[in-house]
């Protein structure tokens, strides 16, 4: 496993994702020094992410984190017309525990002030009440953490088929003393080891392999039973149907992550509901 400063060569898109944000990283550490990012404070309480799912899967069969995404690598652009403010808005209206809001600019064409943006919405419509709010992106330094909560996210991403033990241990020290939650993303089951390792209470197994780019449910079947009884967990990738829905709920999944059929939809809330409803009715997600 060869590594540069604590990130992982993975031999997969990672590693070019990894390559293409170093240069803007170093120039906004310049043009926004994180002294200066520290002083910001949010408007309004965190609302932590694995809180809202929990309480979203106690009181219903499956809790949501919706996406916000204008593109990705595997589908290309999937809304060139965004408006990161009326999605959320639909999201929010539909009920979701969660948003996730893809910042990365590079090969997902997101960008870091929607968060911003999209958090004012959510304290000014929906106050205390509001959906949390997850940094999607490839975090790999702790100026990433301090940026997204500057910018008003209550939880970050961080992926550990790309970050060595250390660093993800500093990096879910950074959040934790910042007071935000960390999805810790797993792929394998010795990834799912080394994040129940460094401590993470809060996890995303994603269905998607990074080098084929296939999605098969039966990973987060295989991932689960390594995963702490009590941790909370989201499936992400691979939710198609309600059945796909049921089937991760039955292997101990508290909520799922969709985002590109949502960005796609003519009607948002339709398409969540249709999702989420029993098992028998299908949405490709």
């Amino acid at each position: 496993m060869l590594s540069d400063n604590g990130i992982v060569r993975t031999d997969s898109i990672l590693d070019r994702i990894v390559a293409d944000a170093r240069g803007p990283l170093e120039r906004a550490k310049v043009e926004a020094p994180e002294p200066s990012l520290l002083g910001v404070q949010p408007p309004g309480p965190v609302a932590g992410l694995g809180d809202a799912v929990r309480r979203q899967a106690a009181a219903s069969r499956m809790g949501l984190v919706a996406e916000i995404k204008r593109a990705s690598p595997s589908r290309g652009v999937l809304a060139p017309r965004l408006d990161p403010r009326a999605v959320a808005r639909s999201y929010a209206r539909a009920g979701a525990a969660g948003i996730s809001v893809v910042t990365e600019r590079n090969h997902f064409l997101g960008e870091l002030d929607w968060l911003r943006d999209v958090r004012r919405l959510l304290d000014d419509e929906w106050g205390p009440g509001r959906p949390s709010l997850l940094r999607k992106d490839f975090v790999f330094d702790p100026y990433q953490v301090v940026e997204a909560r500057a910018y008003g996210a209550d939880a970050v991403l961080l992926i550990v088929a790309m970050l060595e033990d250390a660093l993800l241990r500093d990096l879910l020290a950074c959040a934790a003393g910042l007071g935000l939650d960390a999805l810790v993303e797993v792929h394998t089951e010795a990834e799912a080891e080394r994040a129940v390792a460094a401590g993470a209470a809060l996890f995303g197994i994603n269905n998607r392999d990074l080098h084929t780019f296939q999605v098969d449910l039966g990973t987060t079947e295989r991932i689960r039973p390594l995963l702490p009884a009590e941790a909370t967990v989201i499936g992400e990738s691979g939710v198609h149907t309600p059945a796909d829905v049921e089937r991760l709920r039955r292997a101990g999944v508290h909520a799922i992550l969709v985002g590109e059929a949502f960005m796609t939809a003519a009607d948002v809330e339709a398409k969540i509901a249709e999702l989420l409803a029993a098992p028998g009715k299908g949405i490709r997600a």
